[in-house]
């Protein structure tokens, strides 16, 4: 439970173990598809190694320069607009019809510029920016938009910086957020060991074509749809949560506002804990020792993320005040899950060079692995003592972690508040061993001589960082992991594949198998029919994310999953997680709804399950679609604002459609779950402006009949009539020509399926 030297290697050998199957139908993929290249398990989170390694900015192929540009099957592909380079992610539906020849199809979006003036604040660090553009982006409205930041403040930005910002574009919503290539640019391919020759050809071809910017040149400004501001002397180290991306606090109110949150009504800023309940406390004991635990205790601490573990000034940050908080004699307490997960061997590289990796050790911060880990949800147990306590107190504990994602539910299901920091912030939340501090006020602790020890005696200052980044983060460094990555894994290259140029299925498997959705598909093309007397299977507020529609981490021992897994004779040790079970549809549509933290307006508290309106009966949501059709009736969600909002994850629209789905009417979408909606053949319904289901008196007990006309355009309105006998009138949000082609077909699967058999 707590991070020890081995670490790493018993969770890549768990990996492996746990992964196999699933790693061999890859390897077999690398060997049976033209241009399809692995980089292997272990080896790092895949849009840090696109930002050191891959990304090439201007491409060279058959004696043409052009622009790089990328689409990625993770809404944080974004990640590379820091470098320069135009990527913005996709759902895997759309990105599988990409593969197979498919142009991708979109509105010309809107760009807004953000203007960016002013320097950082000596304290401040890249986290605390984005996590202040993310509040004033959600704020502004920039969903289906591009962003391009400009200005002068941007040349202040190294390009770790300006990649940590462009990588939580999904968390404000945009579906770019561009910093053009400058030179700082070009300096960066340079101190990522790229090519010199190809260096020097790339900023020659962007000075040639006008695509190399000087951002203090107000001239060069283009001209945007909408321009906003931010001055970067206003930001001042923050965190967001403790549910939310976008709810950002200053660290100075971070104890005031816990403490508000504690009390507030069940909510995205509250928890609803009875008055009498606000200072419980629980007794424990951890391997040997005594300890407490009460609202606001930090369980788990990760330094975790692409978004920040590419970033030299806030890793050797954090490894600067983990070698202070040692000399001063601070610890961390031994049950509190402390990690450090980057996203390549890079990072491993200069914290040891430097020599701060033994500190961030001596305080738990041993590399456990190189992935995503617990920004996904890939957490792992906490100690059952710790869990016992949370259980017993029905105490809300905290998860503190440089990530890009706190929804509920996501990062641990004992956590119920999770806060994003930047990798020192994490460091010293951990020490204090609770978010109910005032770091201008309170001490961090207090060493064995009884002196009090402060955060700001043992911040380093900008300068000190600057310093040790400039001294041993090197081109040597780069060049010297990256030549072996693809090789390096002893246990990839000794994985046996198969060799045939089609998969073979294995009926045993209970990770990879054969998908239904093209069961029953003709050539012939099927009219689209109305949905008659649709039941509404779930009925939900605003924000309501991929991660409460189709969870990625743990399997819950009680759930419709758990229960098939157990039933092919697995144990609950070998569960494993939904992420690592995609490749499964029996797991992933019962892992449908599944998140324990999801709030279903027709059920009184948390929780996976809904109500079968024809019986009456509560039954979890699987359970219940599972009757519903059995029983022939088709089923529709109704949803607030921002519905699908967080990662691109494609089975939080193929579980509803297996589920039997037809329709979701929700105030409005984020854009990639609405067009994994139209690749599954779900109609993404929208109602009109001014209107919700609160102003149309809808309570989702009635049943809802879809009036599908012959003849479809683009953003149609169409008629829907209730069997109380109201009628209402939505928009279809089938934005193009192209997406109504694929409604025609059942989806993009099903169109390119007919497109290549024709």
């Amino acid at each position: 439970f707590t991070c020890r030297p081995d670490s790493l290697q018993k969770n890549q050998d768990l990996e492996f173990e746990r992964n196999k199957e699933r790693f061999e139908f890859l390897k077999w993929g690398s060997q049976a598809f033209k241009n399809l290249r692995i980089i292997p398990p272990g080896s790092g989170i895949i849009h840090q190694v696109n930002l050191e390694y891959l990304a090439r900015v201007v491409m060279d192929q058959d004696g043409y320069y052009y622009p790089d540009s990328v689409v990625g099957t993770d809404s944080h592909t974004t990640m590379i607009d820091g470098l320069g380079v135009l990527g913005w992610g996709v759902g895997g539906i759309e990105a599988e019809a990409v593969m197979l020849g498919q142009p991708i199809s979109m509105v010309l979006p809107k760009v807004v510029g953000y203007k960016l003036i002013g320097n950082p604040q000596p304290l401040v660090t890249s986290t605390d920016i984005v996590l202040t553009i993310t509040k004033h982006l959600r704020q502004v409205g920039v969903v289906g938009k591009f962003v391009e930041f400009f200005g002068p403040g941007v040349a202040q930005l190294s390009i770790a910086d300006r990649a940590t910002i462009a990588n939580m574009c999904p968390e404000y919503g945009a579906t770019a957020a561009y910093f053009p290539v400058d030179d700082i640019s070009i300096g960066y391919l340079t101190q990522t060991g790229r090519d010199k020759e190809k260096i020097m050809c790339t900023k020659r071809y962007l000075e040639a074509v006008g695509m190399l910017r000087d951002f203090k040149d107000s001239s060069q400004d283009p001209d945007f749809t909408q321009v906003v501001e931010l001055d970067l002397t206003t930001v001042v180290p923050c965190c967001s949560g403790p549910k939310r991306p976008q709810d950002k606090v200053a660290v100075s109110d971070m104890k005031k506002d816990f403490e508000t949150c504690l009390a507030t009504k069940q909510g995205f800023k509250g928890f609803q804990i009875a008055p009498d309940r606000l200072n419980s406390t629980v007794k424990f004991n951890f391997e040997g020792s005594d300890f407490e635990l009460t609202h606001g205790s930090v369980v788990i601490a990760a330094i975790t993320s692409c978004t920040n573990t590419s970033n030299p000034s806030v890793m050797l940050g954090a490894g600067l005040l983990a070698k202070k908080a040692v000399e001063a004699g601070l610890t961390v307490k031994p049950y509190i899950k402390t990690s450090l997960s980057p996203g390549s061997g890079v990072v491993t590289y200069y914290l040891r060079e430097s020599g701060v990796m033994s500190y961030l050790s001596q305080l738990g911060f041993d590399v456990v692995g190189y992935g995503c880990m617990t920004c996904i949800g890939n957490s792992g147990p906490l100690p059952e003592s710790v869990v016992e306590a949370i259980t017993q107190g029905d105490l809300v504990a905290v998860g503190v972690l440089s990530g890009n994602r706190n929804f509920e539910g996501r990062v641990h299901p004992s956590t119920r508040a999770n806060y994003l920091a930047s990798p020192p912030l994490v460091i010293a939340y951990a020490i204090a061993g609770t978010v109910r501090i005032d770091f201008e006020k309170e001490p961090l602790g207090i060493n064995a001589s009884g002196k009090k020890i402060f955060l700001k005696d043992i911040w380093p200052t900008r300068n000190e960082i600057q310093a040790v980044e400039r001294q041993f983060v090197i081109p040597g460094m780069f060049k010297e992991v990256y030549q072996k990555i693809e090789t390096v894994n002893k246990s990839w290259n000794a994985l046996h594949a198969p060799s045939d140029k089609l998969y073979t299925w294995n009926p045993k498997s209970t990770y990879i198998k054969s998908p239904p959705f093209f069961d029953g598909l003709t050539l012939a093309l099927q009219a689209p029919k109305t949905i008659e007397g649709a039941y509404v299977l779930l009925s939900f507020g605003d924000s309501v994310t991929t991660d409460h529609i189709s969870p990625a981490g743990n399997i819950a021992r009680n759930s419709p999953a758990a229960r098939y897994l157990t039933s092919r004779g697995l144990t609950p040790r070998e569960f494993n997680s939904y992420g690592s079970r995609r490749g499964n549809d029996a797991v992933m549509v019962r892992g449908t709804f599944a998140n324990i933290r999801l709030v279903n307006k027709f059920i009184d508290k948390q929780g996976a399950q809904t109500i079968h309106f024809p019986s009456g009966e509560t039954l979890d949501v699987f359970d219940a679609a599972e009757r519903y059709k059995q029983a022939g009736h088709p089923l529709i969600v109704l949803a607030g604002k921002e519905y699908g909002a967080g990662s691109s994850r494609d089975w939080a629209a193929k579980g509803p459609f297996l589920l039997g789905v037809k329709a979701v009417l929700a105030e409005s979408y984020e854009r990639i779950h609405r067009s994994n909606l139209v690749g599954m053949g779900v109609i993404p319904l929208q109602y009109l402006p001014g209107e919700d289901a609160g102003s149309l008196g809808l309570t989702g007990r009635e049943r809802y009949t879809i009036i599908i006309p012959e003849k479809l355009k683009p953003l149609m309105n169409v008629q829907i009539k209730l069997d109380t006998g109201r009628t209402f009138h939505a928009i279809m949000r089938f934005d193009t020509d192209v997406e109504l082609t694929y409604f025609h077909n059942g989806g993009i699967l099903n169109y390119m399926i007919r497109k290549m058999a024709s």
